[in-house]
């Protein structure tokens, strides 16, 4: 979506439709003014309770002539003491959703100018961005009918300049494109969204920002002893890979911050089979990878001063006759020996030779994993945080102030080695399931034992990977959870 940038006055602006944000419990200059506008239309709406400001709530008006603007769509802001860049985000991202409903493709948007114009910009551009996402490339029907969304301006408080405006609208769209790629890559169905299609992704990202990037295959897997990923893949005609990715910021120094990211393409539990109800949700379950791939574009397009690598372990979870099976034992790049119980418990598998291979490869500074891990974690927060576990309280915290500046909230739960007795195994060091009691926390601390002494944190992010209902900035389906909260962590560091 083109993005424009002017100087106008809202009451002077000719465009579509013009979005004008509302308090709960007050009136702003501007809403008084195109109250004045309207002969009182909206101060009647608001006597008459037929809106109230209440946050992401949204009403369209037909202006009759008497604004520039064709339209006015209303948005709630709350009550004004509570207003921040997170309500500004929602409320930009409710206007786009509603317009998008109206199918008005070109607007403007004046909302920010109720606050801190100049620090609230790109909170604003994100949300509108964000709220304006769709997934329809499959749909062959009615082609010429299929709305997009042209292009919106952004009105700018007096005193900002259009370049020094620019540069803020600029840092959100490359976000946007990061959370984009990894919605789009979840959003794909499991026979397009291959472990070949992942890393044809990943060169595809290399090649358009410089990154460095290796696939390495089943041979050279197998090679390196990864034995526990390959054998998650070997069920599937589709064969395992691992890909590693590195970019490397200007003026960086230091280790590099290592991201890793479940990529199961399509779980359908492997022997171990899931029920059939809701198993075509299993395409996922890569949400992980998705959301490192769409952060290593973020931090390249945003040129982050950060060395930045990306290792995403991808497999397709089948029950062939080759598949690996419960009661097998394998002993996993590290070295320790794993006894299967549970095929469906597969995340863990890939991810613990991934885990050693990026702390032995890299020596990261800090070593953060995602991933769709356990159906637990949804019972635990639902679908409102991702779960947060980890072995660095500082690396713990910096996450979680981050997830709550950007709006991808995280909550921590405990790793007390209690929890490890749920997992020992009788004839091997480790099994890869502990049943259902506290199933988050033993598959995080199952990761724990694969991190060495590397500062690490594990996101379940198995509640936030997808929607099914539509949220301000998310429509419906694949959120893209993890690239903003990591590119915020990125930004902090």
């Amino acid at each position: 979506m083109k993005i424009d940038l002017s100087s106008d006055n809202p009451l002077k602006h000719a465009t579509p439709a013009l979005v004008l944000g509302c308090f709960e419990d007050g009136e702003s200059e501007l809403f008084i003014r195109i109250d004045a506008a309207l002969d009182g239309c909206l101060k009647r709406l608001s006597a008459n309770r037929e809106f109230t400001g209440k946050l992401n709530a949204t009403r369209l008006l037909d202006t009759l002539g008497r604004l520039p603007a064709e339209r006015l769509l209303l948005v709630g802001l709350g009550k004004k003491k509570e207003l921040d860049a997170g309500r500004q985000r929602q409320a930009a991202g409710s206007a786009v959703q509603a317009l998008r409903t109206a199918r008005v493709a070109t607007f403007a948007l004046s909302q920010h100018l109720l606050s801190d114009g100049d620090t609230t910009l790109e909170a604003v551009c994100e949300g509108a961005l964000l709220g304006s996402y769709s997934f329809d490339i499959y749909k062959t029907k009615d082609k010429k009918e299929r709305f997009t969304f042209s292009g919106m301006t952004l009105l700018l408080p007096k005193g900002v300049s259009v370049k020094s405006a620019r540069s803020k609208v600029d840092r959100a769209g490359h976000l946007w494109n990061g959370v984009n790629l990894a919605r789009d890559l979840v959003s794909h169905p499991g026979n397009v969204a291959t472990t070949g299609y992942l890393a044809s992704a990943a060169h595809g990202l290399s090649e358009r920002h410089g990154l460095s990037c290796r696939v390495l295959e089943r041979s050279d897997l197998e090679k390196l002893g990864m034995n526990a990923l390959v054998a998650v893949g070997k069920g599937s005609a589709e064969p395992p890979r691992l890909i590693v990715l590195e970019y490397r910021g200007d003026g960086a120094k230091g280790r590099p911050v290592v991201l890793v990211g479940k990529g199961i393409t399509f779980d359908s539990g492997g022997i171990s089979i899931k029920p059939g109800a809701g198993m075509e949700e299993m395409k996922t379950d890569m949400s992980g990878a998705a959301a490192v791939l769409g952060t290593m574009e973020a931090a390249a397009a945003l040129k982050l001063p950060v060395n930045l690598v990306g290792v995403i372990p991808t497999a397709e979870n089948m029950p062939d006759g080759l598949a690996y099976k419960p009661g097998d034992v394998l002993t996993s790049l590290s070295g320790l020996t794993i006894e299967i119980n549970n095929t469906d418990a597969e995340g863990r598998l890939i991810l613990c030779d991934a885990l050693h291979y990026a702390r032995t490869e890299f020596k990261p500074a800090a070593m953060i994993d995602l991933a769709t891990l356990t159906g637990a974690c949804v019972v635990a927060l639902g679908h409102e945080a991702s779960g947060l576990m980890g072995s660095d309280q500082r690396l713990v915290d910096s996450l979680k102030k981050a997830g709550e500046r950007c709006g991808e909230r995280l909550w921590e739960l405990p790793l007390w080695d209690e929890y490890g007795e749920a997992m020992n195994s009788d004839i091997a060091d480790l099994k890869n399931a502990g049943g259902r009691d506290g199933g988050t926390i033993t598959a995080g601390w199952f990761l724990k034992q694969f991190s060495g002494s590397t500062r690490w944190a594990h996101l379940d992010i198995a509640g936030t990977a997808w929607s099914d209902k539509s949220r301000p900035c998310s429509p419906k389906g694949a959120t893209g959870v993890g690239v903003r909260l990591l590119i915020e962590y990125l930004r902090s560091r």
